[in-house]
């Protein structure tokens, strides 16, 4: 079984069904947070102050007995709506759950002073019927609930990778380099054209400079625009043997602790802090644990980029299928790419198509790199990214995954 899982890496999330790392009855049975339940978990015990430092922590062998299994838009209605019914069914917990609220704010304010990136880029939630066609697809709504768990997640991922880092135990890291130097300058290129600045400090940008532009573009019709090219500007996080910091949470400590059921490198951490508090870690398994760490760092950090691939992948079939019966309808939507062969648009609902330039009028129309802008010689149309645009849906082929608009205009 664990062979199994170490080849998975992780549990793949796609559109009508989950593939898990674990067989279905741990990880929805027996490892399942069921309850009025006892269950078998292993904890990180921390203190907060009020400005979000952890005073003290301890991790330890415990055991979790739920009282409320509760949903996301349960705790949101009584964080925010405070609607009475849920008032009334949740009394008991209520003053716990606005404590918890109050410490999210205090973490998130913490995270924000040291300049933590929080990239919002709205992900598809797509609704299938029992035939598995998609009948709606909108944004997936993030919310106080999401980001009160979201919260607490990362602050016990860091405590635990600061306590491994200083008790010198070969362990998994969460690793994220900062941009090099040619995506770096491409991505202060393309901010200038939306008028916004970066500065750098001996050459280098601190995260706090791609916080400060991404809260600058919040509400604004680019915003997606900006996130999505800042994160293209990114090195991609992944698991590495030695601790070299997370850039864009602005830590110096991040592993992954947090999901031993759907991933392999948190239930190797578990394994790890358990042999630690065993006493079972000693010289011989410290070495010969360090020897294979490298090896299963770059492993499941492959995996992960497969994963994400194949729900990727998934959601884009989903979304074409969803766009079949379409055709002549017409949309609003944001340009959100321009190439010198197509301007894609994105609709509200996340859906990407292209206007095809060899589709276009009789006008000629040319891709200017450097301003990120298509130009109409004739007419002088410009065609800029962040450009709200009304399109109509002209094709869809569910064969090669694309979705073809043109310009209402047009």
């Amino acid at each position: 079984m664990d062979r199994e899982a170490y080849a998975r890496g992780t549990s793949v999330y796609l559109v009508d069904r989950v593939i898990p790392m674990l067989p279905h009855k741990l990880s929805n049975g027996i490892c399942s947070l069921n309850p009025r339940a006892d269950r078998l978990a292993l904890s990180c015990i921390m203190e907060i102050d009020s400005r979000g430092n952890v005073v003290s922590h301890r991790i330890v062998e415990s055991l979790i007995y739920s009282d409320y299994r509760m949903t996301y838009t349960a705790v949101r209605e009584i964080l925010e709506d405070k609607t009475p019914e849920l008032l009334e069914t949740y009394k008991e917990i209520l003053p716990m759950l606005e404590e918890m609220e109050e410490l999210r704010q205090i973490l998130s304010e913490k995270r924000k002073r040291r300049g933590s990136v929080n990239f919002d880029l709205p992900e598809s939630k797509i609704i299938l019927d029992e035939k598995g066609h998609p009948t709606d697809i909108q944004p997936y709504e993030r919310n106080i609930a999401t980001n009160l768990i979201e919260e607490f997640m990362l602050v016990c991922n860091e405590t635990v990778a600061e306590n491994s880092f200083w008790q010198e135990m070969p362990f998994l890291y969460r690793s994220h380099m900062e941009p090099d130097e040619e995506k770096l300058e491409k991505m202060e290129q393309f901010l200038r054209g939306f008028g916004y600045h970066l500065r750098k400090k001996d050459g280098e940008i601190h995260p706090r400079e791609i916080q400060k532009v991404l809260r600058e573009a919040e509400g604004k019709d680019e915003e997606r625009i900006i996130v999505r090219m800042v994160l293209r500007s990114m090195m991609q996080a992944r698991y590495t043997a030695e601790n070299t910091g997370h850039f864009g949470l602005a830590a110096k400590y991040y592993c992954h602790f947090t999901s031993p059921i759907r991933r392999y490198p948190d239930l190797e951490s578990h394994r790890l802090l358990k042999k630690m508090l065993h006493g079972q870690m000693n010289e011989k398994t410290a070495m010969a644990y360090r020897k294979k760490m490298p090896d299963m760092a770059k492993h499941c950090s492959e995996r992960e980029r497969i994963a994400e691939d194949a729900e990727r992948d998934t959601d884009d079939l989903k979304k074409v299928e969803y766009m079949e019966d379409k055709i002549g309808q017409v949309y609003q939507g944001i340009i959100s790419g321009v190439t010198n062969w197509g301007i894609y648009v994105e609709l509200p609902n996340t859906i990407e198509g292209m206007v095809s330039l060899a589709q276009m009028d009789e006008d000629y129309y040319e891709f200017d790199e450097k301003h990120m802008q298509v130009l109409g010689r004739k007419t002088k149309k410009v065609y800029r990214l962040g450009d709200r645009v009304t399109i109509a849906v002209a094709k869809v082929d569910r064969r090669l995954g694309t979705i073809d608009f043109v310009f209402e205009e047009e």
